[in-house]
């Protein structure tokens, strides 16, 4: 259905003069983070075998290397396919300082882009096209979550978003109060005890099953176990909603406060938030850490990209940013592909799944930079804009005068 719409309610796109590269770089490193964090952890071997600290698999390879290569040569693939201390150093270092901290990055950063297209869109059709908008996107997510990966954020992303739509309006010391209220709920741990995960025995139970299945059987029994761990699942998306919710509402917070406008001018101020964020991730918990870094992240990559030097230095993470809702939903694609079509699940070393992750990153770092010379959104970003606003919208680039 096309929605009677003039055209003074259609913002045009963002000109490249307009666009804040510095939160495209941001997008784009923190996109690095969550694909590091998928394929590691969620592609690669069954999300439940982190619980079970007993379930570590023994060395793949190992009897097909030892008897045609030289020791040396065994050793090496080993460290590299195998349980091996630099797998673990890996795994380990993904884990305290990447996990959970590039998703909190991207709640800040959806935040931030809900206000600033509520800044954008004519004050009379606000409520209508960002209803709209995360509708759309809940239906994009409900898809990704039930055919392809149960993984999926964009599901939580949409609710939440739906959730923190009315506080486009508040004043600013009720988002800021709620906000605090929330990420205050998330550091508490109150939802872990009250939505427990399943028993031990069913998680080792689901971790051998999910091996078997997913490395070897049809996509329709796939797809099916797929569906069943949906409401197992489910606890691990509560626990961190509260932090989803606050820090949409920091986004929000943050961009009305005006200093991504022009960040150029409080470089010094974002690198004292960054050294406070730091400070307060020494000693603290594993919740409050992941938020503390975050925001350190965040400050650190917004200065840097505020400088000639940092554009240069990461600027090539602009184009994979400005296209992450494609290019999310491709790394599910080609993940899906490599773990459960390729019957690689289970098989693939930290290190080795890694590196196929890295491969693909790479891969659509230079595919956006191509396309963004050619078209003014990804492709799934002018699908979402298209039906928001209930019109097909421009795609190619104006050309130049």
């Amino acid at each position: 259905m096309i929605f009677p719409i003039s055209s003074d309610d259609l913002p045009a796109p963002a000109s490249r003069g307009e666009r804040l590269p510095a939160i495209d770089i941001l997008r784009g490193l923190a996109l690095f983070g969550v694909m590091a964090i998928n394929v590691v952890f969620e592609f690669r071997v069954s999300i439940f075998g982190q619980f079970l600290p007993a379930s570590r698999p023994h060395e793949w390879g190992t009897t097909f290397f030892a008897g045609s290569l030289s020791p040396d040569m065994t050793g090496l693939l080993w460290a590299i396919i195998g349980d091996s201390p630099f797998n673990r150093a890996i795994e380990d270092g993904l884990a305290r300082a990447v996990s959970m901290k590039a998703f909190a990055l991207f709640s800040l950063l959806f935040g931030i882009g809900l206000a600033m297209q509520f800044e954008r869109i004519a004050a009379h059709r606000r409520v209508a096209l960002l209803l709209r908008r995360l509708l759309v996107l809940l239906a994009i997510g409900l898809v990704h979550l039930t055919l392809l990966w149960n993984g999926d954020i964009l599901t939580e992303y949409a609710l939440a978003g739906l959730i923190v739509l009315p506080f486009l309006f508040a004043p600013n010391w009720l988002v800021i109060a709620s906000s605090l209220a929330l990420l205050g709920l998330y550091f508490t741990g109150w939802l872990v005890n009250v939505l427990p995960l399943p028993s031990s025995a069913w998680m080792t139970q689901h971790v051998a099953d999910a091996n078997r299945i997913y490395a070897s059987d049809s996509f329709p029994q796939i797809l099916a176990f797929r569906l069943s761990e949906i409401g197992a699942i489910a606890p691990l998306h509560l626990w961190i909603f509260p932090r989803t919710l606050g820090l949409f509402l920091a986004g929000i917070i943050i961009w009305r406060s005006g200093v991504l406008r022009d960040a150029s001018r409080h470089r010094a101020m974002l690198l004292l938030t960054a050294l406070a964020a730091l400070a307060v991730a020494i000693d603290a918990g594993p919740s409050l850490a992941t938020v503390s870094l975050a925001i350190a992240y965040a400050a650190l990559i917004l200065a840097a990209a505020n400088t000639a030097w940092g554009v240069r230095l990461l600027g090539w993470a602009a184009p994979v940013g400005r296209m992450a809702f494609t290019n999310y939903l491709m790394q599910s694609f080609v993940f899906s592909l490599v773990f459960y079509g390729f019957g690689l699940f289970g098989r693939l070393s930290v290190s080795l799944a890694l590196a196929v992750g890295i491969v693909v990153y790479v891969v659509q770092v230079i595919a956006s930079w191509c396309w963004l010379r050619l078209f003014q959104f990804g492709p799934v970003e002018w699908l979402w804009r298209s039906l928001m606003y209930g019109a097909r919208q421009p795609m190619r680039l104006p050309p130049k005068s």
